[in-house]
């Protein structure tokens, strides 16, 4: 065992990170709703409706499975999984609120009480463990109605469903929940406009405007929802969810290092920008005058997104984007999953995310240096196949590599003055792949005996790295 000699501060928040349509199961009970999970398939076609035009928000399932419906069953094992967590000894669980449990259109006036009670459970049993939830609120769990009566976050009228739907999860767990994540990944809409905004393109002509007005009624629902929670729990914690991709250029041709700025600034800073700073940054101009974007900005929309700036910025940390401003067509998609060139001195993982733990160093010291706000990492982690052993026993010492590595790299940032309060790495238990709906791509420290074709026990065990992260978290970061 090896000794990282970088001190994380004393009550760093160490945990695990989960999505709801991700892991909960129980798709159609306890009064919840059908949302955009639910209507995606699994395996290697959900990519392609991500990426793709005119999805009909519709289940084959003489065609497809669809893993969301069963997740690994947290609704019903809550408390066996919460136990592991604790086991492990996590400080903070990050969970998401399925929009649809509680509101199950999207649009009622009056919300689902037996999907608040759930959610009571959940929270009774974390504080039982004195483990503190970190919520998000919107987790590419958009409800189906909202989709298909309203066009998604395209429409304004999703601003006032939002605030109604916050404001009952404010008053029903002040007091129970003192961290909160407005959007997940926000700046990921314009690639994967589906997740983010529930809508499917119409045509790529039009994705770009229409995701950018989509982001404009996010920034303003976020920066309501932020306000509203200072005002009902002052003592509330309110963070922006960001994915962040280090931007390098391929080479030290000045044309390449300026493309690479310009890319890096769009997909890392542009929301952040708006979310922290509270206002659109001034580079923004130029592009949405060279793409032909205008967007709709209702009188008061400025002056709201400045008022609701986040308390602390969260992000998700996988991988680096290397650029370049000429690509050959062989070059072309050889990059990372947002787009860039393949970078020669980086390995990827079976699934083609290329691994970069000084990436997240590089991630860390830039968002500290652009907005000095306490920082989290929310999501980070290796998505992988799981050999069990005949005795049972899963040996994923590449798991533990990986992490090992990315958290001497936040210590590195700590060291260099980062302040960052938590690290919940992502898929603390095996749950359904996000984007492409498979249980074999596994990233937990929990194995679950499920399979891609809908089979297994759902059966936990633990993983070598299960014991691995319980001393990490013991020693506050210090045995790796």
């Amino acid at each position: 065992m090896s000794t990282n000699t970088k001190r994380f501060p004393e009550g760093f928040l160490w945990g695990g990170a989960t999505a709801a349509n991700q892991l909960e199961g129980a798709y159609q009970e306890g009064g919840k709703g059908l949302n955009l999970a639910d209507v995606l398939p699994g395996g290697k076609d959900r990519y392609k409706l991500l990426t793709s035009t005119g999805f009909n928000f519709e289940m084959d399932e003489s065609k497809y499975v669809y893993p969301n419906h069963t997740g690994i069953d947290f609704y019903h094992r809550y408390k066996e999984d919460i136990a592991l967590f604790a086991e492990m000894g996590f400080k903070v669980f990050r969970l998401s609120i399925a929009w649809s449990r509680i509101f199950p259109k999207g649009d009622e006036l009056t919300p689902n009480e037996e999907g608040l009670a759930f959610y009571d459970r959940v929270f009774d049993e974390l504080q039982k463990y004195g483990i503190e939830p970190l919520v998000t609120i919107a987790h590419y769990e958009t409800p189906l109605h909202l989709i298909k009566e309203y066009g998604g976050w395209r429409n304004r009228k999703l601003v006032d469903f939002f605030e109604r739907y916050v404001t009952v999860l404010f008053n029903r767990y002040k007091g129970k929940v003192k961290y909160w994540l407005t959007f997940n990944e926000i700046n990921g809409a314009t690639h994967f406009p589906l997740f983010g905004l529930g809508f499917s393109p119409d045509s790529e002509e039009t994705r770009l405007q229409d995701s950018f007005q989509g982001l404009h009624h996010q920034f303003v629902a976020s920066a309501k929802a932020v306000k509203l929670g200072h005002e009902l729990m002052p003592e509330s914690q309110i963070g922006c969810m960001l994915i962040y991709a280090p931007t390098y250029s391929y080479d030290s041709n000045p044309e390449n290092v300026m493309y690479a700025l310009e890319q890096g600034r769009l997909f890392n800073f542009f929301c952040g920008d708006v979310q922290v700073r509270g206002e659109y940054p001034s580079f923004i101009n130029r592009y949405f005058k060279e793409h032909n974007i205008n967007l709709d900005i209702e009188e008061g929309d400025l002056e709201t997104i400045k008022e609701g700036t986040v308390d602390f910025i969260s992000f998700s940390y996988y991988m680096s984007l290397t650029e370049k401003k000429e690509k050959t067509e062989e070059e072309v998609g050889q990059g990372n999953l947002i787009g860039g060139v393949k970078n020669p001195f980086l390995k990827a993982s079976d699934w083609g995310w290329e691994i970069d733990p000084v990436g997240l160093r590089v991630a860390l010291n830039e968002l500290y240096d652009r907005y000095e706000k306490p920082l989290m990492v929310v999501e980070n982690g290796l998505g992988a196949y799981d050999k069990v052993e005949e005795d049972g026993s899963i040996n994923d010492d590449y798991r533990i590599d990986y992490l090992r590595e990315h958290i001497r790299a936040m210590g590195e940032a700590v060291e260099e003055g980062v302040e960052l309060i938590g690290y919940t790495s992502w898929g603390c238990i095996d749950l359904v792949s996000a984007s492409t709906g498979e249980m074999s791509k596994r990233y937990g420290f929990i194995y679950v005996d499920k399979h891609d074709d809908g089979s297994g026990t759902l059966e936990r065990s633990r993983k070598k790295s299960f014991f691995w992260y319980k001393d990490v978290i013991a020693s506050n970061g210090k045995n790796l």
